[in-house]
C-alpha cells in the first residue's frame, strides 16, 4: 500500500449558483484549509471550465499535489473530465475522487441551506479521508484476437459478419439451423421497402461466400464456452447434413477476441384453444397465414375453400396483464397491416377487419394505416377484458365482439379465415446461451444489454455483443443498426489489436487465503479460481474477466479480498471522515442568505404579501386563499408553491376531505 496522501488539492464548484445559492461554498473552502493534508483548499464558479482545469493542472504540477478532490455535481457527468485533468498534469487518475454537493446537498435540501452546507462539509471531509489512502493504478493490458464470433445468421448476423470482414477481421459465423436468413428468409415482402426477404437473404449469402475470412458453419451447436475478453475459446459441434450421406459429426474450437450474439427470436405460439386455435380449422396464426400467401399466387385458397373474408385479431400472446408476456412486440401491428394491403393487391376482392386493442405504426410506417384505411380495411376496437369470441358453426367461422369505437355495439362477424397476430418471445435456447456466455436475461426471457441508451449493445461480460432482436422485439431496420452498432463497438474493441481495461478489480492476499472456496461459488464472472503459490491452494483473480463488483470480498472469511479503489481503508476512512465534529464556524450565513433572497424578490413581491396577509397567522388551503384575494387559483398555486420552495410557506396538512393542503407561514 502507498504511503499516505500529504499534498492534497481540494476544489469546490459553486456550479454557477446551482451548489453556492444553498451551500456555503466560500465558507466550506475557508474550514477544508485546517484539514489534515490539505495543502490547497479553493471555490471556484464552475470547475469544470476550460479556465480552472488549466488552473489545477498547474496547481498539480507547481505544488506537487499527489491527489486531489472535486466537489462539485455527479460523477456521472464529469468523472472523466478531471480523470484527464489529473493525467494531464502528471499525477494518476486513481488519486482523485469526486464528491457530489449538488445533487446529494444543494438539490435535495434547498430548503434548509444551513443542513445542505453541514452536510456538504461531512461528505468533502469523506472525500478527503478516502483520497489519502488512495493507490496509484494502471489499466490492464490484454493483448487480443482479431477473430470474431458471430452467434446466428439471420439478417442482423450476417449483416454484421460483412462488416467486420470488410473491416479485415477473421469471421466465424455459427448458425444453429441448416439454412441461414431467419425469418426474414421467409416474407414475400419487407416493409417499408416493398423488398422480397428471401432475396434480400440470397444476396446476403453471396456477399458472405465473397468473403475469405468468413467461416460460415450450418448445423452448428455451441458447446462449452471458456475464455475471456481477447480470447474467447468455443467448442462447437457440427451435425451431419441429412443430404449430404457419410459425413460424420465434429467438434472444432473455434478462438475469437469477441462474441456477437445474434440469435433473433421465436414467434409466440398460441395454446391449444387459444381464440380456437388448433380446434378450428380456420384460425391460423400470421406466419402461417404468410406462408399460406406465398403458395396460393392465383386466389387465396385454405382446406380446399376460397377465403374472402379474414379477421385478423390483435396483441395474441402480447401484452397479458395475467400472462407471461407483458411486453408489447411492437411490430406486428404494422406487419399486419402490411400483409392486409398485400392480399388486397393481389387477390383484389377480400375484404379485412382488424379486431385489435391499440394500433401502434409508429414512423413512417403510419402510411400503411392510412393506405389500408382507404382501401376499405374495418377497425374494430375491444378491450382486453372483453376478447372476440370465436365459434365454428358448421362451415362458417363467426366472430362476436364488442366493439368500443362505437358505443360498445355488439358485432357479429363472418370469416372464412381468423388470424392471430402473434407477437415476439425469445428463443427457447436463449436460457442456454445465457448460461454458456453469461448474458443476463430479464424476465421476458430476452437478453440484458448493460444500458439502453449508454451502452445499448454491451453486456456484463466484457468482448461480448448482443445485436438484433434477442434483446427485445424490433423490426428488420431496428434489427440490422442494432446489429452494426455491435460491430462498430467490436471494431473499437479490437482495432488496435491491445485492449485497456480498467484496474477497479478484486485482489487476493494469498498469504492470508486458505481456499475455502466461497469466493469462486458467489462470482457470477468465473473469475475466481483455485491455484497453488508457495505449496498452498489460494485464489486466483482473472483480470481480463473480473467486473469489480466486489462481492466476492464480504464473503471471505479470512477478509483475505479487497477491490481496488474501494479498499477497507479507504471506505473506513470515508466514514470517519463523514463522522468527524465539524466546526460550523460562519456556515450559517448560507441560509440567511437564501431568508433575505426571500424577503427581496423583485418579481411578485406584492402578490407574495397578499398570500402571507390571507394566512395570517392561520392556514388555508389554496382554493380559500385564491376566493379571499378574488385571484385565479392557478395564479395563487404558481406563487405558493414558489413561496413553499423558498420557505415562506409550508404545508400544514389536509382539508377533511383530504383535497387539498392547508399552508401556513413558516415560523
Amino acid at each position: 500500500m502507498e504511503k499516505k496522501k500529504q499534498r492534497i488539492g481540494l476544489y469546490i464548484c459553486h456550479c454557477g449558483g446551482n451548489i453556492s445559492d444553498y451551500v456555503n461554498v466560500e465558507e466550506i473552502g475557508k474550514l477544508m484549509q485546517k484539514e489534515d493534508g490539505v495543502l490547497i483548499s479553493k471555490d471556484v464558479m464552475f470547475t469544470c471550465a476550460d479556465s480552472n482545469q488549466k488552473d489545477m493542472i498547474q496547481d498539480i504540477r507547481e505544488k506537487n499535489l499527489d491527489a486531489i478532490v472535486v466537489a462539485s455535481c455527479s460523477p456521472k457527468l464529469h468523472l472523466h473530465t478531471f480523470q484527464e485533468v489529473a493525467k494531464r498534469a502528471g499525477l494518476n487518475p486513481s488519486n482523485y475522487v469526486q464528491v457530489n454537493i449538488r445533487e446529494q446537498c444543494s438539490w435535495p435540501h434547498s430548503d434548509k441551506p444551513k443542513d445542505a452546507t453541514m452536510k456538504a462539509v461531512g461528505l468533502i471531509q469523506a472525500g478527503v479521508k478516502r483520497v489519502a489512502y488512495s493507490e496509484s493504478l494502471e489499466n490492464i493490458e490484454v493483448e487480443v484476437k482479431s477473430t470474431v464470433l458471430v452467434v446466428g445468421a439471420g439478417i442482423s448476423g450476417m449483416r454484421s459478419s460483412i462488416e467486420l470482414a470488410r473491416l479485415g477481421y477473421e469471421v466465424y459465423l455459427v448458425e444453429k439451423e441448416s439454412v441461414v436468413g431467419g425469418h426474414v428468409a421467409e416474407l414475400e415482402q419487407v416493409f417499408m421497402s416493398g423488398q422480397n426477404g428471401k432475396k434480400i437473404i440470397n444476396d446476403l449469402y453471396e456477399q458472405v461466400k465473397s468473403y475469405s475470412n468468413i467461416t460460415l458453419f450450418t448445423n452448428a451447436v455451441m458447446e462449452n464456452v471458456s475464455g475471456s475478453i481477447g480470447n474467447f475459446s468455443v467448442d462447437v459441434r457440427i451435425k451431419p447434413r441429412e443430404e449430404i450421406s457419410g459425413q460424420k459429426e465434429e467438434t472444432l474450437t473455434l478462438h475469437a477476441g469477441a462474441v456477437l450474439v445474434a440469435t433473433g427470436f421465436d414467434p409466440y405460439q398460441p395454446k391449444e384453444g387459444e381464440y380456437g386455435y388448433g380446434t378450428m380449422p380456420s384460425v391460423v396464426t400470421l406466419p402461417e397465414f404468410n406462408e399460406m400467401i406465398r403458395n396460393n399466387p392465383g386466389k387465396l385458397v385454405h382446406n380446399s375453400r376460397q377465403i374472402r373474408k379474414v379477421s385478423f385479431i390483435y396483441c395474441v400472446g402480447n401484452r397479458q396483464n395475467k400472462g407471461e408476456n407483458k411486453y408489447c412486440s411492437r411490430h406486428c401491428c404494422t406487419s399486419t397491416i402490411h400483409t392486409s394491403i398485400q392480399i388486397r393487391e393481389k387477390y383484389k376482392d377480400i375484404t379485412s377487419f382488424h379486431l385489435y386493442r391499440d394500433i401502434r405504426t409508429y414512423g413512417k410506417q403510419e402510411v400503411l394505416f392510412e393506405k389500408s384505411s382507404r382501401q376499405g380495411d374495418i377497425y374494430i376496437r375491444f378491450d382486453e377484458k372483453e376478447p372476440p369470441q370465436i365459434e365454428q358453426q358448421g362451415k362458417k367461422t363467426l366472430i362476436r365482439v364488442t366493439d368500443y369505437l362505437t358505443e360498445k355495439r355488439e358485432l357479429e362477424l363472418e370469416a372464412d379465415l381468423v388470424v392471430l397476430v402473434t407477437g415476439m418471445e425469445a428463443r427457447k435456447d436463449s436460457t442456454d446461451i445465457s448460461a454458456k456466455f453469461k448474458i443476463p436475461i430479464g424476465n421476458d426471457k430476452f437478453f440484458n444489454e448493460i444500458h439502453p441508451k449508454l451502452k445499448p449493445v454491451e453486456t456484463v461480460i466484457k468482448g461480448v455483443f448482443i445485436g438484433g432482436s434477442c434483446q427485445g422485439p424490433k423490426n428488420i431496420t431496428e434489427s440490422v443498426q442494432s446489429s452494426l452498432a455491435a460491430t462498430a463497438k467490436i471494431n473499437a474493441l479490437l482495432g488496435s489489436g491491445k485492449i485497456q481495461l480498467a484496474p477497479i478489480i478484486a485482489r487476493v492476499n494469498q498469504d492470508a487465503c486458505t481456499w475455502c472456496g466461497k469466493c469462486a461459488e458467489v462470482c457470477d464472472y468465473d473469475s475466481l479460481v483455485k491455484t497453488t503459490a508457495a505449496n498452498r491452494e489460494v485464489a486466483l483473480v482473472n483480470r481480463a474477466t473480473c467486473a469489480g463488483c466486489g462481492i466476492c470480498a464480504p464473503v471471505c472469511p479470512e477478509n483475505a479480498i479487497d477491490l481496488a479503489q474501494y479498499t477497507d481503508s479507504e471506505i473506513e476512512s470515508m466514514i470517519d471522515g463523514f463522522m468527524m465534529e465539524i466546526d460550523p464556524g460562519e456556515i450559517g450565513k448560507a441560509e440567511a442568505a437564501v431568508e433575505k433572497e426571500v424577503l427581496q424578490m423583485r418579481e411578485y413581491p406584492q402578490m407574495w404579501k397578499n398570500i402571507l396577509s390571507t394566512l395570517n397567522g392561520g392556514k388555508k388551503t389554496i382554493p380559500e386563499m385564491a376566493e379571499e384575494l378574488n385571484e385565479k387559483k392557478e395564479l395563487v398555486t404558481y406563487h405558493v408553491m414558489t413561496m413553499n420552495r423558498y420557505g415562506a410557506v409550508v404545508p400544514a396538512g389536509m382539508d377533511e376531505d383530504e383535497e387539498y393542503y392547508y399552508y401556513s407561514i413558516k415560523n
